[in-house]
């Protein structure tokens, strides 16, 4: 046998082993809001313990978390260092959006149906907690490396965009690795994505009974009026094209709307927020600063209407850096290898934590386990799956990969 048949023995061997692991990830809940993934990280450091992982914990300081929106945040490195060589960083996130509604099977139950694990965060990213684990332990259970380092970063803030995640454990040096690979999907390997900013729109007008509209200010006819301008932009952004394969043209979504007291009270104040995702092509500053005067010049058409514009969140994108293409190189053999089809090297309309490593000068790419694209996976819907056989693979092709990285 092959080094790489041998390791695909030892993943075959211990599947089961990494099915259980990960629905015991799953059975944790870590719902972003609220943000309570602390007891989460304390689960996941006693499962690696098991299997001779000491996970260091970073547990990131109470007030800053909840200055932040979130409750507790313990972020984990594992360190393997085999000898002199490249670091190479392994990164998921365990922090997911809640359920919602429309489940049919428990969201954290783990339950294995016709081959595929249900579960909120089965997919996105709990799926890698296993695959990078399991693609480690395989790497020392038969390469046996003599050179070079794996890190294991298990982080837990990417719904709110990273920054008390990986972007913490880079910003206070306790990371620097010189490659990395963040949670993916199986069947591509990615090199690029979307930036995103999201920001809160507070529509300010004057309460009144309804019986005397006239003396009051419809904070919602003014929304209205912002609402209309900005889906509007929709139709501006689809004659913009990124050149980056598998990312079309931006896009502008209002995921969330609040106001009004009663039915019979002309509303004095709604609030929107508003997601816009920016091409790899695209300047940020520039991006915000068009949204900012849409509102303002819709605001301004209605007499009373004054609007407050707060920035939520503002993630880079993905660039590609030239590093990458060690990691790029070794996960196309072994997928075409593994999966029996070639994995495109493209760019998602996605925005993932991978930037931030990205902006600190270390090249990384984003590979792991799941279905073709997020629609299948039932990422952030009801009934997220993970195709088991999705997982076997890509811990494979992870294992392959880290054993060329370290030769």
């Amino acid at each position: 046998m092959t080094d790489y048949a041998k390791l695909d023995a030892w993943i075959d061997a211990h599947f089961d082993e990494e099915v259980k692991f990960l629905q015991q990830m799953v059975q944790v809940p870590t719902d972003t809001p609220p943000g309570n993934n602390a007891p989460h990280a304390e689960r996941t450091a006693e499962l690696l313990k098991d299997f001779g992982f000491d996970a260091e914990k970073h547990a990131v300081p109470e007030q800053e978390v909840k200055d932040y929106g979130l409750e507790s945040i313990t972020n984990l490195i594992v360190r393997r260092k085999y000898g002199e060589g490249r670091t190479v960083a392994l990164n998921a996130h365990g922090d997911v959006v809640p359920p919602g509604e429309g489940w049919t099977h428990d969201p954290y139950g783990g339950e294995i149906v016709d081959g595929a694990l249900y579960g909120r965060a089965a997919a996105v990213s709990k799926s890698d907690f296993a695959s990078f684990t399991f693609a480690l332990r395989a790497l020392e259970a038969v390469a046996k490396p003599t050179k070079g380092s794996v890190e294991l970063h298990f982080t837990y803030d990417e719904e709110f965009g990273g920054l008390l995640g990986p972007g913490w454990l880079l910003q206070k040096g306790l990371t620097k690795p010189d490659l990395m690979i963040a949670a993916g999907f199986s069947y591509e390997v990615v090199t690029a994505h979307n930036g995103c900013l999201q920001m809160e729109v507070t529509v300010h007008g004057k309460m009144a009974h309804a019986a005397i509209p006239t003396t009051g200010v419809d904070a919602l006819q003014g929304a209205t009026k912002i609402l209309t301008a900005l889906y509007a932009q929709n139709t501006l952004y689809q004659q913009i094209t990124s050149k980056v394969a598998g990312i079309t043209h931006p896009y502008l979504n209002v995921g969330r709307i609040e106001g009004g007291t009663n039915t019979n009270v002309v509303p004095g104040k709604v609030v929107l927020k508003l997601d816009r995702r920016m091409i790899p092509e695209e300047n940020p500053v520039e991006v915000e600063a068009s949204i900012r005067k849409v509102i303002a010049d819709a605001a301004a058409e209605m007499a009373g209407i004054t609007v407050d514009i707060k920035r939520l969140l503002l993630a880079n994108s993905m660039q590609p850096l030239p590093g990458n293409k060690p990691l790029v190189d070794a996960i196309q053999k072994h997928g075409q290898d593994i999966f029996g089809e070639p994995l495109k090297a493209v760019g998602t309309p996605l925005y993932t934590d991978v930037r931030l490593y990205g902006e600190a000068g270390i090249p990384g790419v984003i590979y792991g386990a799941g279905p073709r694209t997020v629609l299948e996976s039932h990422a952030k819907r009801s009934d997220e799956r993970l195709v088991l056989e999705d997982l076997r693979r890509a811990t494979k092709v992870v294992a392959r990969t880290l054993a060329d990285l370290l030769a």
